[in-house]
């Protein structure tokens, strides 16, 4: 497709997603409660390095949860998968994505996308010292995205005045023996992986990165190794949506991760990595918006990952041109 039928698909499905009413800005993280909540935008990044994007596009939003698939990419490049899974699990929880909850009861959180999990993973990212551990995240999420990126002190403070469940759910996994460091720098380089700021069109270009093979589309930097990129996706397939994974993958067909500010990102292996943004968001803490425009995009681009499908043409359903 050409630049202009980009943006006439993108903009049409957007026009969609905004007739879709329901959730709520969050407001547990004070300095998300004031997002105007008609924000609204969607992009799509291509194998080729083509990036198309349309809404309030330039808007620059706080990862929050969506940063949990690359700093457990990062984990998983470190220390391999059998080290990583010797403290958190691979399995989808139903449960909240805050919630105590470990496996069998054992002290092990469920996987990497929920909170305790994510800071487990978090814990792992080796260093010397504080900053470098947290200079380590914050180069690989630029990485991803192709661009350095910067944190949110609004957000970072917020977080961490405002964070006690988090902050208890990283003493709750050093107590178990499953977090590595000390709880208390842990859960703040946390905040800062979800305070990082990013636009719709560099999450759709980290969630192509994934969908690479590790291969920053962009740039073409190899991020992560193909094994790595492809356990990712796993994860994000079966329990990057909370516990409205399993009906998401219903519906859309791709592996996905949201964030509490509103946006999704989502991948198809070899094919495209999509980002929308949208700040209400339901009980789940998935925004309402973002998932519509996400699963209207894959049907209209026949993505479902389940789907029996031909092999596509050459060059078919890839943007040719940044817009």
């Amino acid at each position: 497709m050409s630049p202009l039928q980009w943006r006439e698909l993108l903009t049409g499905v957007l026009a969609e997603a905004a007739e879709v009413d329901g959730g709520r800005v969050a407001s547990y993280v004070p300095a998300l409660a004031a997002t105007d909540p008609s924000l609204l935008a969607l992009a799509v990044a291509t194998p080729d390095g083509d990036v198309a994007a349309v809404g309030d596009r330039d808007v620059p939003f706080a990862l929050m949860s969506a940063a949990k698939p690359f700093t457990y990419a990062l984990a998983l490049a470190e220390h391999g998968f059998a080290k990583v899974h010797e403290h958190v699990g691979a399995e989808p929880s139903g449960a909240r994505f805050d919630a105590t909850a470990t496996i069998d009861g054992s002290g092990v959180p469920y996987n990497p996308m929920t909170n305790m999990g994510a800071i487990v993973t978090a814990s792992l990212i080796g260093g010397r010292t504080f900053g470098e551990r947290r200079d380590r995240v914050l180069e690989c999420l630029s990485r991803f995205a192709g661009r350095p990126l910067d944190v949110s002190a609004a957000v970072l403070d917020s977080q961490r005045l405002a964070g006690d469940r988090n902050k208890a759910l990283a003493y709750l996994a050093h107590g178990s023996g499953c977090l590595a460091g000390d709880p208390a720098e842990t859960v703040d380089r946390y905040f800062t992986q979800c305070a990082t700021l990013v636009t719709v069109g560099d999450l759709a270009v980290m969630a192509a990165t994934l969908a690479c093979g590790g291969v920053n589309p962009r740039t073409g930097e190899r991020v992560v190794g193909a094994d790595v990129a492809r356990t990712v996706l796993a994860v994000m397939t079966t329990c990057g949506m909370y516990d409205a994974s399993g009906s998401w993958l219903v519906r859309s067909g791709l592996p996905a991760k949201s964030g509490v500010a509103g946006c999704v990102a989502a991948a198809l292996p070899g094919r495209i990595g999509i980002a929308a943004y949208s700040p209400p968001v339901d009980e789940r803490g998935n925004s309402v918006r973002a998932m519509a425009a996400c699963a209207r995009l894959a049907d209209r681009l026949d993505l479902h990952l389940l789907s029996a499908r031909r092999p596509p043409e050459a060059g078919s359903h890839h943007p040719s041109g940044a817009v």
